[in-house]
């Protein structure tokens, strides 16, 4: 099954064609210096430097309970630094006006609580709130960003249905057109797949490429899938607890002696038949085990 991403898409390094933010490489990126985050007295991550490419899909991965939501917490400023800053285009995130950011970011959070009884649409326009003012009329432009919304995710025939009567994958959809009315040009989403069936996973991992690649937008995601991510992105993070362990172009991060060191998985990485892009093949258990006695 071949995706929006073919395999001579252009790499995070290469202009992004029909690309706003491809002439300007600075434009909507991110970065870690130094960052430290807790819950309480527990270090989640710790002492991170990173920088994610602006106009590029970023995919983050690594095992469970690594810090990968947690650094995507602290990306969007959910979550207070307990050491270090988080910059975008250079400036301390911490130091933006919290409508100023929300303007310059969106966010989908994972498994995300739907108010009761709330409608599609109604889901939709809560991702205006950023560009409403005290006393001021929901304008046309307003109504245009939700029904642009609507219609790149599919979503328009469901405006008057409830978002909780909807399936895991058209729920899935209606947040991202939440986050999609919020018009930003940097979008973070934390594991939008999760408890969708493969159908679903890759409807909405298409939507995400046609958004980056007809808007410009830069799209950083939490994935699990490493053969999803692998193909999806422009760029790679490999987190392992709580520190990078890799950063890169998928082509040159992901190789099987990574995903052994961090997932203590043996494998073997091909080429992935339809993009060519790597695929983790993992060893078959009694192959592994008849090796291990010789």
């Amino acid at each position: 099954m071949t995706t929006a991403k073919e395999a001579n898409r252009p790499s995070a390094n290469s202009p992004i064609p029909n690309n706003p933010v491809a002439d300007n490489p600075v434009a909507n990126s991110l970065a870690a210096h130094g960052l430290g985050l807790r819950y309480g007295d527990r270090t989640i991550v710790d002492g991170l430097d990173l920088e994610l490419p602006g106009g590029a899909v970023t995919a983050i991965v690594g095992p469970n309970a690594c810090g990968k939501s947690t650094l995507l917490r602290g990306l969007v400023r959910l979550l207070d630094p307990a050491a270090g800053t988080v910059t975008l285009d250079g400036s301390d995130i911490h130091r933006m006006p919290a409508r100023a950011l929300a303007k310059r970011m969106g966010l989908l959070p994972q498994q995300p609580v739907t108010p009761e009884a709330i409608t599609v649409e109604s889901l939709v326009r809560l991702g205006r709130y950023p560009h409403q003012r005290m006393l001021s009329p929901w304008s046309k432009a307003d109504q245009a960003a939700v029904e642009d919304a609507l219609a790149r995710t599919g979503t328009a025939e469901l405006r008057d249905q409830q978002v909780d009567r909807l399936s895991g994958g058209q729920r899935q959809r209606a947040w991202i057109a939440l986050a999609l009315a919020q018009d930003t040009d940097l979008l973070l989403l934390d594991e939008p797949t999760t408890f969708l069936d493969l159908r679903h996973q890759l409807d909405v991992l298409d939507l995400v490429t046609d958004l980056h690649e007809e808007a410009g937008r830069t799209v950083v995601m939490v994935l699990h899938d490493l053969g999803q991510a692998a193909r999806y992105a422009d760029h790679l993070v490999v987190l392992k607890d709580g520190r990078l362990a890799a950063a890169g172009p998928p082509a040159e991060v992901l190789t099987a002696e990574l995903v052994e060191a961090v997932f203590q998985v043996p494998c073997r990485v091909v080429p992935d038949p339809e993009t060519g892009s790597p695929l983790v093949v993992p060893r078959a258990r009694a192959r592994a085990r008849s090796a291990a006695a010789v």
